[in-house]
């Protein structure tokens, strides 16, 4: 399969503008940059990391605009109904439903791929190779170039952390590879992946900075912010909590980053992206960027989305609202709409949306940012890991800290700390890919399994919360071996 993967090599950003609109047959970029002629200039250098960025954002728009959500929503208890098609499938876990392998538009089969992820792995890994051999001349400092590689280290990192936690096992491959020199590898385990994730992190450290080269990149292109909310999630999902811990307050004590105010204009701004708030996001915001395949599409209606008069494709229903959230949090009355719907409640913090004219068969563009790490994210992990590390009561601050800008009581000290903070990212983090996530770290670490009848607690021992491998990626590569459960399984 890698020697499919490798063959799709990466093109430079302003190539990807619209990139969730591609079919799976057009994945190939436009343009092929011969590596002996294109790596001459410090442009050069930045055209090639800035592809990594825009390649993600292929990646995690790739299935409908969906793919980071079904990824770490949609599994989850968010929703009380799910009825777009196929996503009802992925929201009860039945992850092994038959697919054609002439189906490659089909979103199911599109998320047990793995291809996407790779064609940013190998441009990372062509930045890492190319632009240490460039001349100093080049460049206007060393700083510079450190900088584009620690990006490059940064994006590997991410992207193999991403792949570890949907497939566990993935194969590892750190050099870019000529296309004919290429070959078909194994999943390495899932333990060899993260140490990989933390020796890049490792790497990355001494060559980033807690700046950006330009304002505009805040958020969007990584730096030290970005890389220890990285190292954090990553030994998070190890059960390294002293570690996570490090490293989350590492953000925290920097103060590059505040609580955006949870009003509805402030708290609608962190979708939309670049708040003060954001850490790490997929850019989608800027004037040559957006998809027409977002997640607004299964989760906005009328006026939110001309035209679209019925429920939404995943449907969350004022009981379940009612579960979530009181009526006094701040949050529940910033991006929610309980007036619109009697079956329905309306998440809108993907309602930043355009339209191609003024007609009504206007098309929307969607133009959120996605948002991968945020302030409060990062401290709600922090105290996590202070929670499970057993310095219960710095964890409580960090709680309250969070709930009080959601205009909450303190915490009434009921229950186990762990989950209740497990329970708060559930509330500040809803519909933004962590809850899946987060719960499968609360089953690891006291067994609370809080699935229903998509997992057992035996299906989650055989690795049921991972996703299988597509059939069809099985017969390309003859040395990958299914995910444990789902090897079980008849697909």
């Amino acid at each position: 399969m890698i020697r499919k993967i490798l063959a799709l090599y990466s093109c430079i950003a302003t190539l990807y503008l619209c990139s969730s609109c591609s079919d799976f047959l057009d994945l190939e970029p436009q343009s092929y940059p011969i590596d002996d002629s294109f790596w001459k200039t410090e442009a050069d250098a930045n055209s090639a990391v800035t592809a990594t960025y825009a390649l993600l954002r292929q990646a995690l728009n790739y299935s409908d605009g969906m793919t980071h959500y079904a990824y770490g929503d949609l599994p989850s208890d968010e929703f009380s109904t799910v009825t777009a098609w196929p996503y009802s499938f992925v929201a009860n876990m039945t992850w092994s439903l038959a697919v054609p392998a002439s189906e490659t538009w089909n979103p199911m089969l599109r998320l047990r791929r793995y291809d996407l992820f790779y064609r940013v792995i190998d441009q990372a890994n062509r930045v890492l190779h190319y632009v240490a051999e460039m001349p100093a001349d080049a460049f206007s400092s060393e700083e510079v170039r450190g900088r584009y590689l620690g990006e490059a280290y940064y994006m590997r990192a991410f992207t193999y952390f991403y792949m570890a936690r949907v497939w566990g096992g993935v194969p590892l491959v750190t050099r870019s590879v000529n296309v004919v020199d290429a070959e078909d590898f194994p999943a390495a385990t899932t333990s060899q992946i993260l140490a990989q994730c933390l020796s890049d992190i490792e790497a990355a450290s001494g060559l980033l900075s807690w700046g950006y080269a330009s304002a505009r990149d805040r958020a969007i292109r990584a730096n030290l912010g970005a890389l220890y909310a990285l190292a954090a999630h990553v030994y998070a999902w190890q059960g390294d909590y002293a570690s996570c811990a490090t490293a989350a307050n590492m953000v925290a004590q920097q103060g590059n980053y505040t609580y955006v105010s949870r009003d509805s204009a402030s708290y609608h701004g962190i979708y939309k992206g670049q708040s003060t708030e954001g850490i790490f996001e997929v850019s989608q915001n800027a004037a040559n960027e957006g998809t027409i395949q977002g997640i607004g599409n299964f989760t906005l209606m009328a006026p939110y989305l001309r035209g679209r008069t019925g429920l939404p494709g995943l449907v969350i229903s004022h009981t379940r609202m009612g579960e979530l959230y009181g009526d006094d949090d701040l949050r529940l009355r910033s991006v929610f709409n309980r007036t619109l719907s009697t079956e329905a409640v309306i998440c809108t913090k993907y309602a930043n949306v355009t339209y191609t004219n003024e007609t009504g068969s206007a098309i929307a563009i969607f133009k959120n940012n996605i948002i991968i790490f945020r302030y409060a994210d990062i401290r709600l992990l922090e105290a996590e890991a202070l929670a499970a590390t057993g310095n219960e009561s710095a964890a409580v601050i960090i709680l309250n800290e969070v709930r009080e800008k959601a205009g909450l009581d303190v915490w009434d000290n009921s229950g186990d700390l762990f989950e209740a903070i497990i329970e708060e990212r559930g509330r500040e983090l809803f519909l933004e890919g962590h809850r899946f996530f987060d719960l499968v770290r609360l089953a690891r670490y006291n067994g609370t399994m809080k699935f229903g009848a998509k997992m057992t607690s035996s299906q989650f021992e055989a690795g049921k919360h991972y996703w299988p491998f597509d059939p069809s990626l099985l017969s390309l590569n003859k040395q990958l071996r299914q995910t444990p459960y789902w090897s079980t399984v008849n697909m």
